[in-house]
């Protein structure tokens, strides 16, 4: 029988479902009439017949005969080697395409697909824009997987803005875009975030479930509602916890194995600057030291040596959880302590995955460390008052003095530097904020605020990161009838240089509900007062902790308007000023803060405190660590390889 042998004949069998059918006409065409349509129409026929990859190859065909629809049969080759999983084909496919990926989603989204898969994330961020102008839910997510770390990028912002607007109901984002705001000091977004959260809070206190914990501590002080946020965390398998504690461990005789988990074992991060001195401290007749280290490659290389003086290092970076915990087991490791919990560059995962039988969890994160298989915590009787015993699962192991453990052989020492060389004016009185922009809150704003209009002629110098915080920071503080002239912006230096131009302010004036940390005891070691306030949680109470290590409790404030009174006063009476600065530099010598030799067998009694009680099949609880004997001058003033400090 004759067939029809022609495109219409092929397009009647097409449209009738009769794809075989189609093929065979539209193979037989090719010889008399191979051009684009019969090569789209024999892709189309593939595609129905689930053949993808052999109908990209077809769309591929087609468009080398160049036409207005050739870029459009590349895109759909490329969709359809992508669908049937041959990335290679696909990438080579959306290469051709370049010129149209900012037009393109479809062309954005494959090539973010395979370079995302193969982890090369930083090729793809010019092509973030047109995900976002896309309609598509699946371009819309892709643009939320490419969000980066930098904090000021515009793009995330924009990500967030067109995600929200899709999706409204999508917490997650709202509670995203609002630590966004504050890292830029963006108050007219935070105040709109808080508008809709806190009127949500009243009715549902559940919705920070959607909140990654440590953004959550950056604005709220109860403790409370902060175990709550518990965004990105994986709750342990309750199994895997009573199988921890019940396994059986070879202890050590005398000596007892303790291992630190962190990827901030490089001498520039700051947990080192605080942590350094006591690991190398640590009594090796007593203890052995291992440092479970996924520290990435770009800090190893920036790291001035010295690292092996911290511990043996076990380098886990490139092992899953599950693999890790399996090496912690192979080192016999007594206590684990975890120095990140919910902060950037975490594995509690491993802690998850039954790594040793005691973990514990130090100085990384301030707060309980939610859904993390923990059995102690270790802090003071400040951050860790009785009060805060009910929202904590991990057992208190408080310190005697402070938690914050201080390194004063490396820390540089504040050289004398003149107010002009800081970039401050000499006869002014000069308040100062080093902490970090996200912590800065709008009531802390309107707080200082008040402090500036009732103390003439004062500025305050304030550390703040890209041009967008500087001019947010100047509009509220104008809003709230303050100059700009009244502002000075501090730009980054090294931390040496930090350490020494610290001392050229007058007073520090602490945020609330998230502290200074590190930021509070480089103030106090410089010879800078710090004016606090009581907290009401772990975080909001570290320079309180901090104050009283160093021998200055009267700077924590009942309250703020106890803090703006006790400003003003200083402000009014720079004696006093004068004499905490003295009280300062005797504390470097002779108060706990700086003593790392003290702190170091405070905390080595804490670690034989929790292996005693496990070997003797006690569970963990809470127990306090009597202060030793005080000494005549603490370790600070003892010499060390840089000489004696001063």
């Amino acid at each position: 029988m004759h067939h029809d042998i022609s495109l219409s004949a092929a397009t009647g069998f097409y449209e009738q479902g009769k794809y075989a059918a189609a093929l065979e006409v539209l193979n037989r065409l090719l010889e008399q009439q191979p051009d684009a349509a019969v090569y789209e129409l024999i892709a189309k026929s593939l595609a129905k017949l689930g053949m993808k990859a052999e109908a990209a190859a077809a769309y591929q065909q087609a468009a080398q005969f160049e036409s207005e629809h050739s870029d459009a049969f590349r895109i759909r080759a490329m969709d359809l080697y992508f669908e049937a999983g041959e990335k290679d084909q696909a990438l080579r496919a959306a290469s051709a395409l370049i010129h149209r990926v900012q037009d393109e989603p479809d062309v954005a989204y494959v090539l973010a697909s395979i370079f995302l898969e193969g982890g090369n994330r930083s090729i793809l961020q010019g092509i973030r824009r047109p995900l976002l102008r896309s309609g598509d839910a699946k371009h819309l997510n892709m643009a939320l997987d490419l969000l980066t770390d930098n904090p000021t990028d515009p793009i995330n912002y924009e990500t967030v803005d067109a995600v929200l607007q899709r999706w409204p109901e999508r917490l997650e984002l709202l509670f995203y875009r609002l630590m966004l705001s504050q890292e830029i000091c963006d108050f007219r977004n935070v105040d709109a975030a808080f508008a809709v959260i806190r009127d949500e809070l009243k009715k549902n206190p559940g919705i920070l479930r959607h909140e990654q914990p440590l953004a959550n501590l950056s604005w709220c002080g109860s403790e409370d509602l902060n175990r709550l946020a518990t965004f990105t965390t994986v709750p342990p398998d309750e199994r895997q916890i009573r199988k921890r504690r019940a396994m059986h461990h070879q202890w050590h005789g005398e000596k007892i194995r303790i291992g630190y988990l962190s990827s901030d074992f490089w001498s520039g991060h700051a947990t080192m600057k605080l942590l350094g001195d006591v690991l190398k401290r640590h009594d090796r007749t007593r203890f052995e030291v291992f440092l479970f280290c996924h520290t990435v490659e770009e800090n190893l290389r920036r790291d001035e040596g010295g690292r092996s003086l911290w511990g043996n290092i076990v380098r886990v970076g490139g092992l899953t959880d599950a693999e890790a915990a399996e090496a912690v087991r192979d080192h016999r490791i007594d206590i684990l302590i975890d120095l990140k919990g919910h902060t950037q560059g975490e594995r509690t995962g491993i802690l998850n995955n039954a790594a040793a039988p005691i973990q514990a969890a130090w100085l990384g994160f301030p707060g309980t460390t939610v859904n993390v298989d923990l059995d102690y915590i270790i802090g003071d009787h400040v951050v860790l008052p009785e009060s805060a015993k009910p929202y904590f699962h991990e057992k208190f192991c408080r310190l005697p003095e402070t938690y914050q453990p201080n390194d004063p052989s490396g820390r540089p020492k504040p050289v004398a530097l003149t107010r002009a060389e800081a970039g401050l004016p000499d006869d002014a009185f000069v308040f100062a904020s080093f902490n970090s922009q996200r912590k800065v809150t709008a009531e802390m704003v309107e707080i200082w605020a008040q402090i500036l209009r009732r103390t003439p002629g004062s500025l305050l110098w304030l550390f703040a990161k890209g041009d967008t915080a500087k001019a947010n920071l100047i509009d509220r503080f104008s809003s709230l009838g303050v100059d700009r002239s009244r502002l000075i912006f501090a730009e980054h230096v090294d931390h040496a240089q930090h350490i020494s131009r610290m001392q050229c302010a007058d007073l520090a004036l602490d945020t609330y509900p998230c502290n200074g940390h590190t930021t509070t005891s480089d103030a106090l070691w410089s010879g800078l007062p710090v004016l606090a306030c009581k907290g009401t949680n772990f975080a909001s109470r570290v320079s309180e902790s901090l104050l009283n290590a160093i021998g200055l409790p009267d700077l924590v404030m009942a309250d703020s308007q106890g803090y703006v009174a006790r400003a003003i006063e200083l402000f009014a009476n720079p004696e006093i000023i004068r004499d905490y600065r003295e009280k300062l530099h005797a504390g470097k010598l002779r108060a706990p803060l700086f003593n790392s030799e003290r702190f170091c067998r405070h905390l080595e009694t804490a670690f034989e405190e929790m292996v005693s009680r496990a070997r003797r099949g006690l569970a963990p609880d809470h127990f306090d660590v009597p202060a030793s004997a005080p000494h005549h001058a603490s370790a600070s003033a003892e010499v060390s390889a840089d000489g004696p400090l001063v």
